[in-house]
């Protein structure tokens, strides 16, 4: 039997830019996607069948069966490449799920990663139709490592120039904010995209830049959940965060500090402060 291992970082929108709504309903998006190094766990044996178990310390009322993502993506790479095997998968959720930092779609985008090797197949590409029908967020989590900047409905990606080396700490006051009613508590749906990128920035300048952009979810995700404005307050009252931001639509917020020994002690401070909040210093990747 072979047995591969493989982890699905945070997926964090340090920009969320809403410029439009298609008459199908989806959601134009402009937004900046960074991964920070703080990690679901996953590992896939070859075995007659499909099983998923589920672990962790986020694991509870995960499912392990076809509702839970990670078993949609092996299917669906079954069926793309003839696949006649199985694999019995663990998934060691250390991620928040429904927080707005991609969980269950970086644990489906790894997965349908170690499966191709696993079972020695071509990978699906970002912009094959069984990925993108997974969810918005698959696409750009087949791209992590790397800073990707996501247009369109998620299927429009693209590299960025390089980023200033920082770190980051993502807070999750532990409340669950589900995204319909986020979105649909999002009076505007047209608004400007988000501004250029520019290569060569510094630490301050990319903190500026993020200070002129948007996360348009922010204001809505706040009614649904006020809990989310004590998180990003807890973030601006430390001096060491540059710049403070909600991904996707919430729970997570994100302070950006310099480097992992600032993240490490502004984390430590909310930490004992908030002994109920999930709180996470980390490299972006």
């Amino acid at each position: 039997m072979a047995t591969i291992k493989g982890r699905a970082p945070a997926k964090v929108n340090l920009t969320l830019h809403v410029t439009g709504q298609r008459t199908d309903g989806y959601h134009l998006l402009d937004s900046l996607v960074v991964f920070a190094g703080v990690f679901d766990q996953l590992t896939a044996t070859t075995a007659p069948t499909l099983q998923l178990s589920v672990t962790g310390p986020f694991s509870h009322g995960v499912p392990t069966d076809e509702r839970n993502i990670v078993m949609r993506a092996a299917k669906a790479l079954q069926a793309a490449r003839g696949v006649t095997t199985g694999a019995a998968i663990t998934l060691e959720k250390h991620l928040p799920h429904a927080a707005g930092i991609g969980g269950g779609s970086a644990d489906a985008a790894i997965a349908l990663t170690m499966l191709a090797d696993l079972w020695g197949v071509d990978p699906l590409p970002d912009h094959a139709p069984e990925v993108t029908a997974l969810g918005a967020d698959v696409p750009v989590c087949l791209q992590a490592p790397n800073p990707t900047h996501m247009q369109g409905i998620g299927d429009n990606l693209s590299a960025v120039a390089d980023l200033p080396e920082c770190a980051i700490v993502l807070v999750n006051p532990q409340v669950t904010v589900p995204t319909a009613p986020v979105f649909a508590a999002l009076g505007e749906k047209r608004n400007p995209n988000m501004g250029i990128l520019r290569a060569g920035m510094s630490y301050d300048d990319f903190c500026a830049w993020l200070g002129e952009q948007r996360n348009d979810l922010m204001a809505p995700a706040i009614a649904v959940a006020p809990e989310v404005e004590v998180a990003m307050n807890a973030l601006r009252r430390m001096p060491l965060v540059g710049h403070v931001g909600m991904s996707g639509s919430g729970a997570t917020c994100y302070g950006i500090v310099k480097n992992a020994a600032d993240a490490r002690q502004v984390a430590r401070v909310i930490q004992v402060a908030h002994m109920n909040w999930w709180v996470a210093p980390a490299p972006i990747l």
